[in-house]
């Protein structure tokens, strides 16, 4: 077991980036981070980053973050310094301003070596859950702290392995993030063995090798509240949920068509709701999603809270999740979680954490996801030995815990 550090510093810049949106996995995985580090005695701070600099946040300041994050507390006005950035949302700007006002401490650029050296113990340990601000200024700032400890998360390595679904510039920044994380972190958390093996292989390009921990991510039982749906959900008729942005990863399409296939057939057709806010490079899916006939079988339902989405995936005939590749895929542990069916494409890291719960099938196999979906629409959605009846007990954040503090 590492010696417990002196304080803990954790990295929340994405979280506030999110202000005014869904979290995302890597989202839920900071907050889950900064909930668990709250409720700790060992001394703790925030560093984000902000459009003039960084802030440097103290318990109050991240159970202030934290609050508003969760929608307990309101995000204040923008100020003038947050209009510096331009690329921001009017959300983030307000967060943006709202890290100053949050912060015990702030810094330029330049000087945020001659904060973190002044202001944190010998022996801090950092952690960055969330592949945002793992830059050489800051990892060069912690490194200023004697016998200061940085550990780093890596979620996935899909952005290297599916450079073709990314955003521009996205695989060029992963990489070097990557390999920073590789040259300068004492130890690095993966959310899978898939994970952790992916990443090995990628570092042994540069002859890079670091310390490594698997520990799957914690899976809180979703809590259903049909009260927070809008009229109309759900169905009346048997349905199925999807869940996730609209990327092509997610690989939306083949939905698409497997519905157009039971729009042709014989018998009644089942739902689709298709749950997750438009991504990015799939202009194709989002221009079939446009030309779908109001009040027919495939419905958008993005924007929605959580308890209404695990609402209706409680309710669901089935979740369907056809992916090309996932760090972890947290809708269908939470679906199995509910003991809802789950339907998903046949990858290692499903295998490694749902065992034989769900069905597997290839994510080009057409003609085989017609076919089960049939099956689980005429069954009405349960099947035996599914979700909870086979007792499936999802991953909790106390073991994810358990493993990762023992040695940061």
């Amino acid at each position: 077991m590492t010696q417990a550090p002196a304080a803990r510093l954790l990295d929340v810049t994405r979280l506030a980036s999110r202000a005014g949106r869904n979290l995302t996995g890597v989202d839920r995985v900071e907050r889950a981070y900064l909930v668990h580090l709250l409720s700790l005695d060992t001394p703790l701070f925030g560093l984000a980053r902000t459009v003039t600099g960084y802030a440097l946040l103290d318990r109050e300041g991240l159970a202030g973050l934290l609050g508003r994050v969760d929608g307990r507390q309101d995000w204040g006005r923008e100020d003038l310094l947050a209009r510096l950035g331009r690329r921001l949302t009017p959300m983030q700007r307000r967060a943006d301003a709202d890290l100053r006002r949050l912060a015990c401490a702030r810094a330029s650029r330049i000087g945020l070596r001659w904060l973190l050296r002044r202001r944190m113990p010998e022996g801090v340990a950092y952690l960055n859950t969330g592949h945002s601000n793992v830059s050489s200024r800051v990892l060069r700032a912690v490194r200023g702290i004697r016998d200061a400890r940085v550990t780093i998360f890596i979620h996935d390595t899909i952005p290297l392995d599916f450079p073709e679904f990314q955003r521009e510039g996205t695989v060029s920044r992963f990489r070097e993030m990557l390999y920073r994380a590789g040259r300068h972190a004492d130890l690095l958390i993966y959310n899978s063995a898939r994970t952790m093996g992916d990443v090995d292989r990628i570092l042994a390009r540069r002859n890079l090798a670091a310390r490594g921990i698997v520990a799957h991510l914690g899976v809180d039982r979703p809590k259903p509240d049909p009260a927070a749906l809008p009229d109309g959900l759900p169905p009346v008729r048997p349905y199925f949920v999807t869940l996730g942005t609209i990327e092509p990863r997610k690989n939306h399409a083949l939905l698409l068509d497997v519905w157009e296939d039971l729009a042709r057939a014989d018998g009644p057709v089942p739902e689709l709701l298709v749950c997750g806010a438009r991504g990015w490079r799939n202009e194709t899916v989002f221009a079939r999603l446009d030309a779908l006939p109001s009040g027919g079988p495939v419905r958008e339902c993005p924007g929605l809270s959580d308890s209404a989405v695990a609402a209706l995936i409680e309710g669901a005939a089935g979740l369907l999740q056809p992916s090309f590749a996932e760090g972890f895929g947290l809708p269908p542990v939470e679906a199995a979680a509910l003991g809802t069916p789950v339907v998903c494409g046949d990858l290692a890291v499903y295998h490694e954490v749902l065992g034989d719960i769900p069905v597997y099938l290839s994510p080009v196999d057409r003609v085989s996801w017609l076919k089960q979906i049939k099956n689980l629409a005429r069954e009405d959605g349960r099947i035996s030995g599914t979700g909870t009846q086979s007792g499936f007990v999802p991953p909790s954040w106390r073991d994810h815990f358990d493993i990762v503090l023992k040695v940061t």
